[in-house]
């Protein structure tokens, strides 16, 4: 095709001899150049918005076939442990609502920063999933640079499970209850000690934000996970323990432990005579979370899909009843609740951490 400006000037310059048309001479005016070049850009037009209703056409195509193979959902931990243990708990029932297999992929590493780093960078299609833990949120806090936006480059499709942090003591500790854990830290200052599973992580933060919400001052002792902090706890070098709750209810019903208090919203605990850290101090209010997430881009359609298939997994009686055993308190979400949710504790840990003067990694 010519380009349009020639052929305007080609029209100008043009001739119709009278004795061929049977009319006298006549040149192209100004006006029917004008005529033409509006066509042509209206047919431009019409050519991008035949295009664009096309693949819009294509992607709702997409999405109400979606999902037509197995979907992936990653996970940043080694099998065996708690999340692994929940991903696959909601795995297969989440595969049979959507009618394809839904399959753990274990991509342990880096705090879980490996699986959320391939989710935000996978094709936004829904057939790359992540299960992400409230750790999420502490690595935002915490690390001065991530490879990924840890809200932005994700489509938040629900929560799965809450669960507040525990704060125990071993069954013969003289600390009888938080008060008097408070009594005592402030009777001496940096005496008492207690435990976390790493600086930095939601354990350590929490522990920091009651120590400065409740004006006292502890040594906090971090381990690299597993079994160690009980075992210092039990040998009377640690004082108190934080965990999650999921962590430590085993160990509570065995006796093995004994609660002091949990961070669940005031009136919540799910422990009966153990009240939650909010009964004395107001304002720490902590739940750790596990929920599923896709990539930024995914299509609207598609996170809507996996957000009604994961709440009708999550309202059948067994998966609640194994989510509950577990330690854990089942609970769907819409999108914009968790994402505001992960915004949230992020907020309130970075806040931590600049009143306690924790530098980031």
């Amino acid at each position: 095709m010519r380009h349009p400006s020639r052929l305007s000037g080609g029209l100008r310059a043009t001739r119709f001899d009278a004795a061929r048309v049977g009319a006298s001479r006549i040149s192209a005016s100004p006006l029917s150049a004008s005529r033409l070049g509006a066509a042509l850009v209206g047919a431009a037009c019409l050519i991008v918005s035949t295009l664009a209703g096309a693949q819009s056409g294509a992607a709702s195509s997409n999405a109400q076939n979606y999902p037509n193979r197995p979907i992936r959902l990653l996970l940043g931990f080694a099998p065996g442990g708690g999340s692994d243990i929940v991903a696959r708990l909601v795995a297969r029932p989440l595969g049979e609502r959507l009618g394809q297999n839904v399959i753990v992929e274990n991509k342990p590493g880096a705090g879980g920063n490996i699986a959320a780093e391939q989710a935000a960078k996978a094709t936004p299609d829904g057939y790359t999933l992540v299960l992400l833990p409230s750790g999420h949120a502490s690595n935002a806090a915490m690390k001065k640079s991530l490879p990924f936006k840890p809200v932005d480059d994700y489509a938040w499709i629900s929560t799965v499970t809450t669960y507040p942090l525990a704060l125990v003591v071993a069954p013969d500790s003289p600390i009888q209850s938080f008060g008097d854990f408070i009594t005592k830290a402030r009777a001496a200052p940096n005496t008492l000690t207690y435990s976390s599973v790493g600086v930095g992580t939601a354990m350590h933060l929490v522990g920091e934000w009651i120590l400065s919400e409740a004006n006292i001052t502890a040594v906090h002792v971090p381990f690299k996970g597993g079994t160690a902090p009980l075992g210092e706890l039990l040998a009377g070098r640690v004082n108190v323990m934080i965990d999650t709750m999921t962590s430590t209810a085993t160990l509570l019903k065995e006796q093995r432990v004994r609660a002091l208090a949990v961070t669940a919203p005031k009136g919540g605990s799910p422990i009966a005579g153990v009240p939650t850290v909010a009964d004395t101090l107001p304002n720490v209010v902590f739940e750790s979370w596990l929920g599923i997430a896709a990539p930024a881009g995914t299509p609207p359609e598609i996170v809507a899909k996996l957000n009604d298939a994961l709440r009708a997994v999550l309202a059948q009686p067994d998966i609640r009843q194994r989510l509950t055993d577990w330690g854990g308190s089942p609970q769907a979400s819409t999108p914009a609740e968790f994402r505001g949710r992960v915004e949230r504790d992020i907020a309130s840990l970075q806040g931590v951490m600049r009143e306690r003067k924790i530098e980031q990694e």
